[in-house]
């Protein structure tokens, strides 16, 4: 006897489920950054504009500021240059970092719906703030090359480089962050005191040259320190930062991710219930 075998339909098949899955995921993520950009940017006035002015007006603060203290900053002869050089990668990577860290709890009335994971929310955080970083950045340095006569010739391929490490570096952490935030509510107060330094410790007001043997060797496990040597290797020529470590850098970056994504995956639940 002969048993005829029908194939399942081709809405049942694994391939067609698994493309409805990543469909939905794409849609889903596109409605949580629709969400946020509304409530973020779009009840403010001036919207995006802020995005743009807030980091400009704090590199012309820094740059006014130290104007007064120093002669001529550390490489060229231009401040506003000089500390937004090592100000944008270190504001890029704590906006990231924030913003991923408080992914699911800005998306958790949504998260109890099956449609919406938490991979979800956390992309979407990272997608629409790592396109806001990356744009606010260039605006901010064509203003720079526009306005100001720096005699500079900007060599793209490392400041993009180090924008995209500030990126990987600050999903990492604020991934992570995000998981230990939600199991251990104290979290987020021991991580705020334990970087309070951080700003004074990147390399934002100085090159890691300028300082003591032994504080270098101390500051060189900050990925930070890395991440803006390579975009002022960009933006000075002459400026060839020997002790940058790429490989250190991603290190950093994917252990504090795969740490991140392991816990929530693991216990995304748990802190959705807590």
């Amino acid at each position: 006897m002969t048993v005829d075998y029908a194939p399942p339909p081709a809405s049942q098949r694994p391939d067609a489920t698994r493309s409805r899955r990543s469909f939905g995921s794409l849609r889903t993520i596109t409605a949580l950054i629709l969400r946020e950009m509304s409530t973020r940017y779009g009840r403010s006035p001036g919207g995006y504009v802020w995005a743009v002015v807030e980091p400009l007006g704090a590199i012309l603060l820094l740059s006014f500021g130290f104007s007064l203290l120093v002669r001529a900053p550390s490489l060229g002869n231009n401040f506003i240059l000089f500390y937004a050089s090592g100000y944008l990668t270190f504001n890029m990577y704590q906006q990231i970092s924030l913003t991923v860290s408080r992914g699911i709890q800005f998306s958790r009335p949504l998260l109890f719906y099956p449609a919406v994971t938490w991979i979800d929310a956390v992309l979407a955080r990272l997608i629409l703030n790592a396109l806001t970083s990356i744009m606010v950045s260039i605006i901010i340095l064509f203003i720079i090359f526009s306005l100001l006569q720096t005699r500079t010739t900007i060599d793209i391929g490392p400041v993009l480089l180090s924008l995209g490490l500030a990126v990987l570096f600050g999903f990492g952490v604020g991934v992570m962050n995000c998981a230990l935030s939600g199991l251990y509510p104290t979290w987020d107060l021991i991580w705020s005191i334990v970087t309070r330094p951080l700003f004074l410790a990147s390399a934002i007001f100085y090159i890691l040259e300028d300082l003591p043997r032994t504080v270098q060797a101390v500051l060189w496990y900050n990925p930070l320190i890395h991440i803006s040597g390579i975009m002022r290797s960009g933006i000075y020529p002459t400026y060839v930062p020997d002790y940058v470590s790429l490989p250190f850098v991603l290190a950093s970056s994917l252990g504090t991710a795969a740490i991140g994504m392991l816990l929530l995956h693991r216990h995304h639940r748990t802190i959705l219930e807590s």
